[in-house]
């Protein structure tokens, strides 16, 4: 039996990942970051809590990493966990570049000190490209990368550490740069999310507006269920090596409103508001990512499409708001 040590295990890909590697017959491990609201660490993994085996830690203490992965042994390392949201990072810039960045040199440390022969993965970002995009209007591991945040920079610094650290020290150590991806385990502070859960709740009166920032950025969306069968896939790859994981499709916020109010039964632009606080201070204004080299060696492919994740989205805020 496999063994795999998850960090963000509690996070909405974590989660995904820890299920769909039970399923496959791992014995899976996690890392938590302590909450106050104990709840807060354990709802997404709720209904597998007896088929995983967590341990409190955090990427910024060092001595926390080297005795879990000391006592795990895994085979396989997945670092999940982060400080996820962009707009935050512009707030707390110092803790986004301690957790993202330092926070992933620590963990190849103790990789590289105790489970040296294990698999490592790193999940990288498309917010490390900025506005850079090729002629032909994607994003690829050869475009060149110009972030325009705290959060993607910090991705960045991880993600040359990885590459770094594999090229110096022969680890098994790779790099998915994942484009967005959305579930409804996705935070409600993220675009697609507030979307979806402001429009039920017009839908059902319980609020009048829904206030967002940037209506005419593009992203590449996909579904979090999908992109980790990516992570383990590339994982488990012969040679180690980084990858693209998107859908290869973008859409702006205004269309992902046009689509969810209208499933609704509404005009969106009857109810959404543009509010300057929302906006970046730098705004990344376009995403799409060219995942052919995924298909076309691992024969990866999404199972979701961009309708088909965001109708799960509403139906799961209809039931959790029925009346």
């Amino acid at each position: 039996m496999k063994k795999a040590l998850i960090t963000g295990i509690t996070g909405q890909d974590g989660s995904y990942l820890a299920e769909y590697l039970v399923e496959l017959g791992y014995e899976v491990h996690g890392i938590v970051r302590r909450q106050s609201v104990a709840e807060n660490q354990s709802s997404r993994i709720e209904k597998i809590n007896d088929q995983v085996k967590t341990y409190y830690g955090d990427l910024n203490d060092e001595g926390s990493l080297y005795k879990i992965i000391r006592k795990v042994a895994p085979d396989e390392i997945y670092n999940l966990a982060a400080m996820s949201h962009v707009k935050v990072s512009f707030d707390v810039p110092s803790f986004t570049i301690r957790t993202n960045a330092l926070g992933v040199l620590n963990m190849l440390e103790a990789y590289r000190e105790v489970t040296p022969g294990s698999k490592f993965y790193q999940a990288s970002s498309s917010e490390m490209f900025g506005n850079s995009v090729d002629v032909d209007g994607c994003q690829r591991l050869t475009t060149n990368m110009s972030p325009v945040s705290p959060y993607g920079c910090s991705k960045v610094m991880g993600y040359n550490l990885v590459r770094h650290y594999r090229n110096a020290y022969k680890l098994h150590a790779c790099n998915g740069i994942l484009f967005n991806h959305e579930s409804p385990r996705r935070g409600t502070n993220f675009v697609t999310h507030k979307v979806v859960k402001g429009a039920v709740e017009i839908k059902k009166g319980l609020r009048d507006n829904l206030e967002l920032g940037n209506m005419d950025s593009s992203r590449d969306w996909g579904h979090s269920y999908d992109y980790v069968r990516a992570m383990h896939l590339l994982l488990n790859y012969s040679q180690p090596r980084d990858w693209i994981v998107s859908t290869g499709e973008t859409r702006t916020v205004r269309e992902l409103c046009q689509y969810v109010f209208s499933s609704l039964g509404l005009n969106y632009e009857d109810y959404v508001i543009q509010n300057q606080r929302y906006m970046r201070p730098e705004e990344l204004k376009y995403l799409k990512g060219d995942s052919h080299e995924i298909r076309e060696k691992l024969g990866w492919k999404p199972l979701y499409t961009f309708e088909s994740m965001i109708d799960e989205m509403i139906k799961v805020w209809q039931d959790r708001l029925e009346l």
